[in-house]
């Protein structure tokens, strides 16, 4: 999952950085609303974690201006601002959560996890596909009980899968959530890490389907 951290504060916006790279995110910085919107305007991101004291249009003018143009993004609002006239403000203009700085990373990273499955809708932190148990919360995986060792990338690719099940999810959309800014990965590297699924699912009920011309999804395993 890939996430845009809106934050001129150099010093917050690294902690926030290495913390949720720590938790398994794609995650890129954008100093000020203007480079926000550019990106979001081009790029895809899972979600938006956004402080409102920016040095130009402030974060909440970037909320506003996501959704008047209808854009669905999950909004994290993260703010020195905490008094309650603040929160609602911040939610009746578009935000999806709100927390007031100073905060811990912990608590963030429960947040961003939830509001991502409502995005997905989806009800909890285990994502199950017959005897596939992916644990989000926990950050582990498991096939009939047993332990599943996966990579940072092997991880994010089956949980977009399994978020999107039964849809397909495009070789592109994989790249987008797995390649920031500051990362080089390219569609047959995902044909690599996708392979490398594959051999790690083939003791379970499922596997990682291609679908010629348009990317993966999960499905049944071949009898």
């Amino acid at each position: 999952m890939r996430i845009l951290v809106v934050e001129d504060d150099k010093l917050v916006a690294s902690g926030l950085k290495q913390g949720l790279l720590q938790a398994g995110y794609t995650v890129d910085v954008a100093d000020s609303a203007e480079a926000a919107e550019a990106s979001l305007q081009t790029e895809s991101f899972d979600l938006a974690v956004v402080d409102i004291g920016l040095p130009q249009a402030d974060g909440l003018t970037l909320i506003r201006r996501l959704r008047a143009r209808g854009s669905p993004l999950p909004v994290l609002v993260l703010s020195a601002r905490g008094s309650m006239e603040d929160t609602i403000r911040g939610l009746d203009i578009g935000a999806d959560d709100y927390m007031p700085k100073p905060f811990r990373l912990p608590e963030l990273s429960a947040r961003i996890r939830a509001l991502i499955r409502r995005a997905h809708s989806i009800a909890n932190a285990c994502l199950c596909h017959d005897n596939l148990t992916l644990d989000t919360g926990r950050h582990t995986a498991s096939v009939d009980g047993q332990a599943l060792e996966l990579t940072n990338r092997e991880w994010a690719i089956l949980e977009i899968l399994l978020m999107a099940s039964p849809k397909v999810v495009s070789k592109d959309r994989l790249v987008q959530s797995l390649a920031g800014w500051d990362k080089d990965i390219t569609p047959n590297a995902i044909e690599v890490h996708v392979s490398r699924l594959r051999a790690k699912l083939a003791a379970g009920r499922i596997e990682v389907r291609t679908v010629r011309g348009i990317g993966y999804r999960i499905d049944a395993a071949a009898s």
